[in-house]
């Protein structure tokens, strides 16, 4: 998978006491001290040799948690969460005055000078009120829409007062580190299919860009984007079109590039910053990759440590300075906790040796809220070691650990906040596949103090916090394989043995080498290569590897040239044994068994061959099958063949039986029929239509709609837009509703629309780009009206040159057919007055060659290319 949106919410911190308790907490007095000297020049990493400002609010808020903890173990580690630095979050424009939810900028501002010493001290502030704020989930939607209105006060309302705060010269020496906008430039790479993020789009860049612009003119500010996290945007798919979007913002500057400090990453969310049992995510387990698992669907980066490393090299390639540092949110990172594994898994199956391994206890990774389980992570800290590859400027808490993520059931509020169902424990999420959300029971609304989530976060924080005990690290690798030595090669394997490690713990394993390439891990001192070429000379080397990650030097290496052409195999696998069936559905039997082995120097177990009755039904290489298409309350039989790759199969396994379930009722009831069909206003090609929802004994799955006797589409929504159409001519129209089981209602009452005449626009130009990588690109393209007179119902059509495809597009109805390309208005974009200009775009997909169209229209004429 790789279009996952998956995603976390953040809010700022909400006051907890009051102003008086909180300033108590401040180890500095409150007295601002002035300095003749100049402010100090725009640094590489404002947070080296930096302190942090503690927000003297939250403080208060985790010192009254630990006077109710009741625990005096907790109480002391929460007493050290009070003094660590989080991020102030300016999430509505009454925020940087203040209001009841917290104290204003200046305050915090003015705290900051105060804990000031001799040294920089950095500001943590998040930027955060987009217009159409959060335009893929519920839980932390805003007060602007996503309109020109609402960017208009996002820039006069909210960034244009923040800027002049900051550039109070007062505030000169604090280095003041801004994140800007959470979640908003990662939504348009992932879930630009949205119509609330295809609306949302220009507002998102328009807004990056005019914060940018405002805040790195102020010497002392340094930005750093969000980018997601690694189970967001870690898919190559995903990445490679986040840098060049990043790169598309930054270029679209008054400074470029230079006004990107840098990025950060893992912004509320809880992907570890270390898979410490899945150091390697392109090993195999059992014959199959670790990274297909279900858990991380093809997915590299199992971690933050590989996603910024893969993000740095991909923004750099897009133009960014390689100077560019990365940031990580550890707040809610660390997965400590009794259910915390401490070795590698041994299993052979590639599915359970990732689940036991990782620390990562979410049930998906697209579980964003409140996750169970969760523990704090690393401490914020400066340049830490270990991450060169990263170019990691600190360790930060960006989102105060004890906030809510959103609330678990729909609470009325003021602030545009939603209910987002990925907050109800009780929810079986689609996203998730069909999984539990796995979030904390009785969540207040995002943004607010979540005491019950802050416990686990304490109790579970690794590293452990102080005030407890934290588990000694072993830093000791295990001794150098000796005696390895090759068996009997084959044209294409080469077996492999060597004498067992030793460690201060344990080993958990060996990893296999081909010169300098892994091939394989073993969790024995044996291991057959394969896949080589015959009459070739290898060189093999074998690492043995304990729980902690620590990796042996490696061993002596052994040379061993394959056999020369391939010697016939003709001797057949052993006969799988142990063949059992699992519980039986009313259609489906899942089948077991144990792995057959192959004769010496033969070409190895290939799969398995699964038959019902004497019918082959299946081809396997794993020692389970789950046979499905199978009739109600009906008794099979089943056995298993082995193969090897010579083609030589076993004798059958002995026969196991199993009955399935009895069915359920059939389900003939067809829903009502549509009611209340109605047609909008027309454009020359295309006619919208809405209708009432039908009911159904069991459920409404969908509905068919039809032009006259054909059907044009099938939707699940109660409206639809009918496309494609003549202009100045009439179409009737009808609905029907269908189940899940295949019931069909009656056609709904027939509606009549006539589409408008055709028309010329008058003067249009068009400027076309594109950014291309590997076989996908991404097109930008602005329509701007060179007429006299507004220009309504616009559709602007082109035609590719090489064959390209158009695969998701957003700010208009993209639609293909051929080479031909057309996109018409979306709802909100329909009118483009004299001058006034509208920023599409598309990706795609290329075959090796992607040149610009060179002609375009608007509604039939031809515009200009600009």
């Amino acid at each position: 998978m790789s279009t996952h949106g998956k995603r976390a919410v953040r809010q700022r911190v909400r006051a907890a006491t009051t102003a008086a308790a909180a300033m108590a907490l401040l180890a500095a007095p409150l007295c601002i001290t002035t300095s003749a000297s100049a402010a100090e020049a725009h640094v590489d990493n404002p947070y080296a040799g930096a302190t942090q400002y503690v927000n003297p609010t939250y403080a208060a808020a985790v010192e009254s948690a630990a006077t109710r903890a009741g625990d005096a173990t907790l109480a002391a580690k929460m007493r050290t969460v009070a003094k660590q630095p989080t991020a102030v979050w300016m999430d509505r424009i009454s925020a940087i005055t203040g209001n009841a939810d917290g104290n204003g900028l200046k305050f915090h501002l003015d705290n900051a000078l105060a804990q000031k010493g001799s040294g920089p001290i950095v500001f943590n502030l998040v930027i955060y009120d987009l217009p159409g704020r959060d335009c893929y989930a519920l839980a932390s939607n805003g007060e602007l829409p996503a309109t020109d209105a609402g960017l208009a006060r996002y820039k006069t309302e909210y960034i244009d007062p923040i800027a002049a705060l900051l550039s109070d010269p007062k505030y000169a020496d604090i280095r003041i580190s801004a994140t800007i906008e959470p979640d908003s430039l990662p939504n348009l790479v992932t879930n630009i299919s949205e119509a609330t993020c295809q609306q949302a789009a220009p507002y998102y860049k328009a807004g990056v860009k005019y914060a940018l612009d405002k805040l790195h003119a102020i010497p002392n500010v340094y930005n750093y984007i969000d980018i997601g996290h690694s189970g967001w945007l870690g898919w190559d798919s995903n990445a490679g079109p986040a840098a060049t979007l990043f790169a598309d913002v930054a270029k679209s500057t008054t400074a470029g590039f230079a006004s990107v400090d840098g990025f950060v990453s893992d912004v509320a969310n809880t992907t570890p910053l270390n898979e410490p049992f899945l150091p390697d995510s392109t090993i195999s387990v059992g014959g199959t990759p670790i990274r297909s698992s279900s858990y991380y669907e093809w997915n590299f980066d199992f971690d933050e440590a590989d996603f910024t490393a893969h993000m740095h090299r991909l923004l750099v390639a897009a133009g960014f300075p390689s100077s560019l540092g990365m940031l990580v949110d550890t707040s809610r990172n660390g997965w400590g906790g009794p259910a915390r594994p401490t070795a590698v898994s041994t299993s052979t199956n590639h599915n359970t040796y990732v689940n036991e391994s990782r620390v990562d206890k979410r049930v998906h990774r697209g579980a964003w809220c409140n996750p169970l389980g969760a523990g704090i992570g690393e401490l914020p800290q400066a340049t830490p070691s270990g991450y060169t590859s990263s170019h990691l400027d600190a360790f930060v808490w960006i989102k105060p650990p004890g906030e809510s993520d959103g609330a678990s059931s729909d609470i009325p509020n003021d602030q545009g906040k939603r209910f987002d169902r990925m907050c109800d424990p009780t929810f079986v999420s689609p996203k998730l596949s069909n999984q539990l959300t796995g979030a904390t029971p009785n969540a207040p609304l995002a943004g607010q103090w979540f005491e019950d989530q802050f416990k686990t976060l304490v109790a579970n924080a690794y590293p452990v916090l102080a005030g407890g005990t934290t588990p000694p690290v072993d830093t000791t690798a295990p001794s150098v394989p000796a005696g390895l030595t090759a068996g009997t090669p084959t044209s294409t394997t080469v077996p492999l043995s060597w004498t067992a490690s030793t460690d201060n713990v344990a080993v958990t394993g060996y990893n296999v080498y081909r010169g300098t390439t892994l091939v394989g891990t073993s969790t024995s001192t044996s291991y057959t290569v394969t896949g080589l070429t015959a009459a070739t000379a290898y060189s093999f080397t074998v690492r043995a590897k304990d729980a902690a990650g620590n990796l042996s030097a490696a061993s002596t290496a052994v040379t061993v040239t394959t056999a020369t052409g391939t010697v016939t195999d003709t001797t057949a696998p052993s006969v799988p044994t142990g063949l059992t069936a699992g519980t039986t559905t009313t259609t489906t039997v899942p089948l077991s068994w144990n792995a057959s082995t192959d004769n010496t120097g033969g070409t190895g177990v290939a799969g398995y061959e699964v038959y019902r009755g004497t019918t082959l039904v299946a081809t396997t290489t794993s020692t389970s099958y789950t046979v499905t298409g199978l009739s109600p309350a009906t008794a099979y039989s089943f056995t298993v063949r082995a193969k090897d790759l010579a083609g030589n199969v076993s004798v059958a396994s002995s026969a196991v039986s199993a009955t399935t379930q009895t069915g359920t009722v059939t389900d003939t009831t067809a829903p009502s029929v549509p009611t209340g069909l109605t047609a909008g206003t027309t454009t020359t090609t295309s006619v919208p239509l809405s209708w009432t929802a039908s009911t159904d004994n069991v459920a409404v799955t969908g509905y068919d709609v039809y032009r006259g006797t054909t059907l044009v589409t099938t939707t699940t929504s109660t409206s639809y837009t009918v496309t494609g159409l003549s202009p100045a001519t009439a179409y009737s129209f009808t609905v029907r509703a269908k189940d899940a089981a295949g019931n069909i209602s009656t056609a709904s009452a027939a509606v009549t629309a006539t589409t408008q005449s055709g028309t010329s626009t008058g003067a249009c130009s068009v400027k076309y780009t594109a950014s291309s990588w590997n076989t996908g690109f991404t097109a930008s393209v602005k329509v701007t009206n060179t007429g006299t007179a507004a220009l309504s119902s616009w559709t602007l059509g082109f035609s590719f040159a090489n064959g390209q495809t158009v695969t998701q597009g957003w700010s208009a109805d993209w639609s293909q057919s051929g080479t031909a390309v057309s996109a018409k208005n979306a709802a909100w974009n329909g009118t483009l007055a004299a001058g006034q200009s509208v920023d599409i775009g598309f990706n795609g997909s290329h075959t090796g060659t992607n040149n610009a169209p060179t002609a375009f229209t608007i509604n039939g004429a031809a515009c200009t290319n600009a």
